[in-house]
């Protein structure tokens, strides 16, 4: 079959067994997929016929065609990623979202068809790139942003900060620098909020990260009402002057690796994987 063509929909598989179905539930995946991925016309076709009412009339509601295709692109890469990890076919998946706006996939009585009850997933999208990931067990909470901000975006962002990563971005050269510090936390909180599914609800002033200089969480001090506490944060580059972040909460069944997935998926391409570092946070009485 060519990209060009309907895709059919995922093959049937056996349900796994238990101990196939223990791993599958300790996976984290992220997939990265410009909007370059999908020819536009081939963007539509697929929310056509993947995207339910209330996504495709979200979709026409857009003034310009570059965010609706925008649109497009990351709604399908969630339903393509999410009928292939639950053997389900794109446009019977029923996505609902909480009272604070985070979507969801709604329970099917007795299971996925390629095991367990539930599956958990965070999207962002940034001029041109799709940021999605998906565990079975926990929660995850993904951002990506572009580096090319102003100097006034960067100042407007760091005034939300707490005072003591204030001024760890304060103690960088004005510039490039100042803004890849402001923008690394950037990622990072909005990774957490989204997990948590409180978005911008949650003052980003109330938890505060310690970054060590070129990447990598050595420090967080969550705010008083995570039930949660131990956090698993990554940071990336997936390309030259694209920041991604992804926020899972913790525990000793994890798997030790992320995959990260490239494009769009219609092949199941071998992922990038990368070791997932030590969770931080409050450790549990």
């Amino acid at each position: 079959m060519t990209t060009a063509e309907q895709p059919h929909s995922p093959e049937a598989a056996p349900y796994p067994g238990p101990a196939a179905e223990q791993a599958a539930a300790a996976q984290v995946k992220v997939w990265l997929c410009p909007n370059d991925a999908l020819a536009p016309e081939l963007a539509s076709v697929l929310a056509t016929h993947w995207l339910d009412e209330q996504e495709q009339e979200t979709a026409r509601q857009f003034l310009f065609e570059r965010d609706r295709r925008q649109y497009r692109v990351a709604h399908t890469l969630v339903r393509r990623a999410l009928a292939l990890e639950a053997g389900l076919v794109e446009a019977e998946l029923v996505i609902r979202r909480s009272q604070r706006g985070r979507p969801f996939l709604q329970p099917m009585p007795g299971g996925l068809p390629r095991g367990g009850a539930h599956l958990d997933f965070n999207l962002s999208h940034t001029g041109g790139y799709n940021l999605l990931g998906i565990v079975r067990r926990h929660r995850i909470g993904v951002d990506v942003e572009r580096l090319d901000r102003n100097a006034q975006a960067i100042e407007a962002i760091t005034a939300t900060f707490a005072p003591e990563e204030q001024e760890w971005i304060a103690r960088s050269a004005p510039g490039r620098s100042r803004g890849r510090r402001a923008l690394r936390l950037w990622t990072l909180k909005e990774a957490y909020s989204k997990a948590r599914g409180l978005g911008l609800g949650l003052p980003f002033d109330e938890f505060a990260f310690t970054l060590a200089d070129d990447r990598g969480v050595t420090g967080f001090r969550p705010p008083a009402d995570d039930q949660f506490t131990r956090w698993r944060f990554v940071e990336l580059e997936p390309v030259p002057d694209v920041l991604a972040a992804v926020a899972i909460s913790a525990d000793d069944q994890q798997s030790p690796v992320l995959q990260l997935h490239h494009g769009f998926p219609w092949a199941r391409t071998a992922p990038h994987r990368i070791t997932l570092p030590d969770p931080v946070g409050t450790a549990l009485p």
